[in-house]
Parts: structure tokens; sequence; C-alpha cells
């Protein structure tokens, strides 16, 4: 279970006597339902009482019925939906004083005093103003007789937190804001189409996707499809760009490629400050080049459909550190959001967030550009370099002489293809020779070797599965050959993208240097595979793919039993021994319990479980679904528990059981996988250059310090690269895991989700960061 809780504070009681309000304002996101969801059942978990503010500020302005209690029941079945269920308005009275009078008359008379708000930055300014003005508007109802003092001495403070729930991810001081996956995954799924029809045509597309201030949305989807060109709002185009795209696209067309992409973000500009529209490009590309042209302007499909996984597990990880924030702030804290940087939740000042996002634009009038993509923070600069080195950069004329090797090892998984192609491109940037090896180890024991060029890979960024060719075998048994073929070609460095295998062929290849000194040279293993088992890196490329295609189908397996009776679910994922898709899944899909390896259980967990759904089922609760990972126990199978769940639901709910299997290896990667892989391969690459200036002397490269062989892992907040041989000492070769794994500690929020009175562990409390004048910038903060 959770660790054990050292503060001596009993988190179930944490909230007694106290009342928090949740709202939703401003533009809706997808995952906003998430995250009333867990503010509502965290909030109860801790003792408090939880109402809902129905209609933004309108409903607080409004008061009455618009100010509900929440019950546990009351956010059912509202993870997988989108926009807000407690509705959102634009409100014109909360602007006023006499409208945050009102407000505030009416959550006094609930004796509310901790507010949760979820939106954009202009709400949580509204919010930060109603804080500070709090007292004196409390004065002003005392001397009107609305309120008596005794009232106005129990609601003497209000407390407030905000988390940022905007699908242009435009708010500074945090990576991802709640909605911005799920607006790329629509954005993905409309560009995949298109792409398509634009490829049967041979025509060029223009795309104009949301963004009025920020060029987030549409620099993602630039990477994760390979656009021509992006047009965003932080940093316009050289003069002359007219001719530049005119070049550019025709150097694509005449390279093979038959269609052309170029995204536009709605806010977009030149040096001048005058928009650029999709009709002036269009006008641009008919008239100048006479090809066939279309433009497509996205609108509010962005901000539509279901969440996905990652928007479901931000959603559900910030209403619970909203409710810690707010039971553990005093008159003294600073309201504040909280946010995610890389994986870690971290809490920051609002009013420091809000001014460095007007700082942007401010910044963006006064043509400092520059300045504005680092306002932005690390990782959207990140992704903008990544961008121009693999768009707007050149290939040199001159070569390096260098041979770099690339092959896929393990199962295969969504996003390989993508890290491949951008591996294979930065390397050609770089000036060296790009080789592809087909099938893993094997091949290159066989010496399935080819060259590989920069348009071979041009559309690989949206395939899934691997382009290469993927094997599981070990290159031990082959050493001689691989010896001989890296001789025979000349291979000066290898990219070995893929999952376990891939991470215990690259120990036996630097053990094999000790005999063989042809595998003296620089590599660098990609963690690639579903399981996310891979150790020195806390995300796998494909993972995400697979938690969206689980998500999804738990989704559509607990509609199924809509309108029957009670119904419970058993599901069996893959993941080998490690329990991270059953877990995540769990989170993101709602529930209630999930079986796994790392996490020991009995007969008398079992027990538990199944009692507790009972209980649940005699509610209005109508569905109940179970996980459990492949691997997580050999005598507690699949049918086992769907057998003890049947036999002790008989009378209260039937059961069904899934085992979803290779579905969860297939499909085309999500824009995380497809934005994650681009970044790895560049790094990758970039990485591997460095390495062979260090190890080139007397003429030859030579290879052989533990830092020549490293995992390329994102780590906490950013990339780090660790040599295999210290990740051996954190690895479970017999169960193929790594000794520590990060997601553990979120399997408590799982439990109290699904209405467990188990023990959150507040011990390791969640400091106050700042994002003004930070003295030590994070190292390059990876996101989506």
């Amino acid at each position: 279970m959770s660790k054990v809780n050292t503060t001596g504070v009993d988190p179930t009681n944490m909230g007694v006597g106290r009342a928090i309000a949740v709202l939703t304002s401003g533009g809706d996101a997808q995952g906003m339902n998430a995250a009333v969801r867990a503010t509502v059942r965290v909030g109860l978990y801790t003792g408090a009482k939880v109402f809902f503010v129905h209609e933004g500020y309108q409903g607080l302005v409004d008061g009455g019925d618009h100010i509900r209690p929440a019950t546990w029941e009351s956010v059912s079945m509202m993870l997988q939906l989108g926009g807000t269920v407690i509705g959102s308005a634009r409100c014109k009275d909360f602007q006023t004083r006499d409208g945050r009078l009102k407000a505030a008359y009416n959550l006094v008379k609930l004796a509310i005093t901790n507010l949760c708000v979820i939106g954009g930055d202009g709400s949580l300014t509204g919010a930060n103003i109603f804080r500070t003005e709090w007292n004196d508007l409390l004065k002003d109802l005392v001397s009107k007789g609305k309120i008596t003092k005794e009232q106005a001495k129990a609601s003497s403070h209000l407390n407030i937190v905000g988390m940022v729930g905007s699908i242009d991810n435009d708010f500074c001081g945090t990576d991802m804001t709640i909605g911005t996956d799920s607006a790329l995954h629509r954005i993905i799924e409309v560009v995949d189409s298109i792409t398509t029809t634009a490829q049967s045509h041979q025509r060029a597309f223009i795309m104009e996707v949301m963004g009025r201030h920020c060029g987030y949305l549409a620099l993602i989807t630039a990477l994760a499809c390979g656009a021509d060109w992006v047009f965003i709002p932080e940093m316009p185009p050289d003069d002359g760009w007219e001719e530049h795209l005119c070049r550019r696209l025709t150097e694509t067309r005449n390279a093979g490629s038959r269609l052309n992409v170029i995204i536009v973000a709605e806010g977009a500009i030149n040096k001048e400050g005058k928009p650029i529209t999709c009709d002036q490009l269009k006008d641009l590309v008919t008239k100048r080049l006479g090809f066939d042209t279309r433009a497509t302007i996205l609108g509010h499909v962005q901000r539509g459909g279901t969440p996905s996984a990652f928007d479901r597990v931000l959603g559900s990880r910030m209403g619970v550190e909203a409710v810690m924030a707010l039971l553990e702030a005093t008159p003294e804290t600073p309201a504040c959001v909280v946010s995610l940087s890389g994986n870690q939740a971290v809490r920051l000042p609002l009013m420091e967030c809000v001014q460095v996002t007007k700082d942007v634009t401010v910044a963006m009038k006064e043509g400092r550009f520059d300045d504005a993509v680092k306002l932005r923070g690390r990782s959207f600069e990140n992704n903008w370099n990544t961008y121009k080195l693999l768009a707007h950069v050149r290939p040199p004329a001159t070569k390096s002489n260098i041979n770099v090797a690339i092959l896929n090892v393990d199962a295969p998984c969504a996003g390989m293809n993508a890290a491949v192609r951008t591996a294979v491109r930065i390397g050609i940037i770089q000036g060296h020779n790009m080789l592809a090896v087909h099938d893993g180890f094997e091949g290159l024991a066989q010496a399935k070797i080819e060259p590989i060029t920069w348009n071979t890979v041009g559309d690989w960024t949206g395939k899934g599965g691997s382009e290469l060719g993927t094997k599981r075998g070990l290159p031990g048994k082959y050493m001689e050959e691989i010896s001989l073929n890296i001789a025979k070609y000349n291979i000066h460095a290898l990219v070995i993208i893929g999952g376990f295998e891939a991470f215990s062929g690259g120990l036996e290849m630097v053990q094999g240097r000790e005999k063989y000194e042809e595998l003296c040279i620089p590599m660098v293993i990609i963690p690639a595979t579903v399981s996310n088992n891979v150790p020195g890196s806390d995300f796998s490329i494909g993972a995400d793919t697979a938690l969206n295609t689980i998500t999804a189908t738990c989704d559509r397996i607990k509609q199924s039993a809509a309108g029957t009776k009670r119904r419970v679910f058993i599901i069996e994922t893959m993941g080998g021994y490690c329990g991270y898709l059953a877990t995540m899944s769990a989170l993101s899909a709602g529930a209630d319990a999930a079986y796994i390896y790392e996490e020991k259980f009995g007969i008398r967990d079992l027990e538990a479980n199944v009692e507790h759904l009972v209980q649940k089922m005699k509610t209005t609760v109508k569905r109940g679904l179970i996980l459990r990972n492949e691997n997580c126990s050999s005598n507690y199978t699949t049918d086992f528990i769907f057998n003890l769940y049947s036999e002790e639901g008989k009378g209260v709910f039937d059961c069904r059981k899934n085992v979803l299997g290779h579905m969860q290896q297939g499909g085309t990667p999500t824009p995380f996988d497809r934005n994650f892989a681009t970044k790895m391969g560049a790094k990758a690459v970039l990485w591997l250059t460095e390495k062979l200036k260090e190890c080139y002397g007397h003429g030859r490269i030579f290879a052989n310090n533990p830092d020549s062989a490293c995992v390329l892992g994102m780590r906490k907040r950013g990339l780090v690269l660790q040599p295999l041989a210290e990740l051996k000492e954190e690895t479970d070769f017999e169960h193929r895991i790594p000794k520590s794994q990060w997601w553990l500690k979120l399997r408590p929020i799982m439990k109290i989700l699904a209405k467990y009175k188990i023990s959150l562990d507040t011990s390791e409390q969640t400091l106050m960061e700042h994002v003004i004048n930070k003295k030590h910038p994070v190292h390059m903060t990876l996101t989506k």
C-alpha cells in the first residue's frame, strides 16, 4: 500500500470542519472533469465539505442553486467526458466590485473559505483579486447587516488554489495545461486524415490551429507531423520569408514528396505585427508556385472530444495537489497554482506565473521575440530549437566521414519510426552517413545494413510499428559476426532504439569490448516500449500510445454496460512484470483496483477489494473496472480473479473479462510519443556527435569509457544520459524492471479516488517554487 505517513497528520481528518468550493471558468478544456472529480473525492476523503459552483464565476455571483453540495457519486462516470460538466461562463459581473461582494456573501453563508479555480490566466487573476479584497468585502457585508461579525470572523481568510485549464498551453510556469494534450490529439487526427488525401492529389495543405497569443499547439503539431513550415506569434519569420517558404516547398516536392504541410497559429504575425492568415498563404503558394492548395481552419474541434489519458492523469494529480495545497495554506501563503514540471507536481505563486505570462505579450508587442520564446520556458524553447534544426537547417556540403548505424530491438511500438526519422535527419545535418540496420542485433550480425537517406524517412513520424523491422534476439551469440560487420561497414557509432532487450543488448555489447575492439564505439540506447520498463528513464516511447489505447477501450467496455444491470469488468493489460500500464490506465479510466507485480497482494487483499466493490455496487454506482497486469501473479490469474468476483458478486453484479493483447502495441503514435521520439532522436545524435569528437585520436575512434555507452532517458524534469554500467545496479534482471519506479507513488491516489480509506503520504510536501528570477534554470524540461 502507500508509504507510512510520517508527519503525524492524519490526512483523512485534515479537512474536518472546512469547506471547499470548486469552479471551472473561461474557455472549457478536456480534462477539467478529471480535475473536478479528483478535487471532490480527495476533499471528501479529508473530511471536508465540498461544493460545486455551476457556471463559473457567474454561479458564484448568482448563488442560490448554483452552489450545490458535491457527493462521491455525483462525480461518477465523468472522467471520460470532454468539456466541463459543472459549466463555465465568461462573467462580466465578477469583474465589478458589486459582483464580488455578492460572491463573498454567497460563500460566507455556506462557510466556504477554500476556493479551487480551474481556468486560464484571466480566471486565476480574478480569483487573486477576490482574495486580496476579501477582508474589505467582509467589512462591507457586516456594515450592511448582510452577515454577522461572528460569520465574518469564522470566514476571515480565503484560500485560493488554481489549476490551469487551457488548450493553448499559454500559461507560464507550467509545462502542460489541462486540455493541451487532448487538443493535440484532435489536431493530429485531422492532420493524419488530411495527409492521406493530400498525398493522393499532390496538394499543399495550410492548417490553422488555435493559439491567439501562444504558438504551442502549432509548434508541436509541426514537430509531430513533420510540417514544412510553422508560423507562430512568438517568433515571426524573417523578412523575405515568402521567397524562403516557396523555395522550401519546391525543394520538398523536387525531392519526391507528394504533399506540403504548413501549420499556422491563429495569432501568427509578421515582424511588423500584421497577421499572417491561411488565405494569404494559400494565395501566395497558388500564385507563385501553381500548387493545388487547400486551407483548413480547425476551430472548436480542438476543444471537443474525450480527454486523452495524459489529461485525465494530469487533471487527477492536480486535483489531489490542489486540495492538499488548500488545506495546508496559511493566511501568509500566496495564492498558488498547482502545476507540472517534467513529471513532478509543483506549486507556484499564482501572480508570478500571471506576471511572466503577461511579460511574454509585452515582449511580443515590443518586438523582443527571442525574449518571448525564452519567457515561455525551457520546454517551449527546446521545441522551437528542435523544429528549426529539422526544418530550416540545410545539410552541409562537406561530409564528416562518420557512419552512424540505427537499429530497432525488442517488440515494435508506436513512435519508433519518429525517433529513427529524427536521428537520420539530424545525423545528415551533422554531415554523417546514416545506415539502417534491419531486424535488430540479428540483422547487424547478418549484414542487413544499407544507407538511409533524408527522403526515405520523410513520412515516418506518424507511422506505427517499426519500418526498420525489429527482433528480440540479443547480440551475445552473434558477437563475432557483429564485430566483423562493424568493421566491414566502418560503423563509428550506434543508435539502439527499443525496450528492455535494447538495454540488455547494450550491456552485452559493452562487455564484448574486452574481446572485440570493434565494439569500442559510442552507443546510445533510446527507450521505446509499451511496457515502460527500461532503467534510466521515467518514460519510454510508445507507452503513451498504449495507455491511450487501453483507456479508450476501457471507456467503450464501460459504456457497453450502460442501461444494463450492474456489471464489473476484469481487464488484463500488457507490460511484462512492469505495472505501469495497469496503474496509469486505472487512473485514467477510473478503475476500482489494479493488480501489479510490484505491489504484492494476497487472498486477504482480494477479499477486501471484492467486499469494497460489493458495497459500492449497492449505491447508485453501476459499473466496476478491475485491471490486472499480465504477470502480476502466477496463481491469481485473470481467470481466477474473474471467477472470484463472479462468485462473490452473485446477486449484486455480474462479471465480464477482456484480455486486450496486441492491440496495445499497434496504432499510430500519439502526439506525445511523436514529440518525445523527435526530441530523443535529436538529442541522441547530437550527443553521439560530441562523444565521437572526444573519442577521436591517432586517426581512429576508440571509445572504451563507461560513459561512451549510455541510456538517454527522461528523469523528473529533463533529458539525461546515464552510463549502462551504472544502471546495471538499478536493475532487476529476472523481472526485467528497474528496482525503483516513480509512478508507484501515484497508486495511493488511484485507491483514494476509488474510495479506499488508506493513508496518503503527506510527508513529502510539495514546496512553493518561484518562476521569476530563477538563478538556476531547470535543465531542459521535456514535456509533450
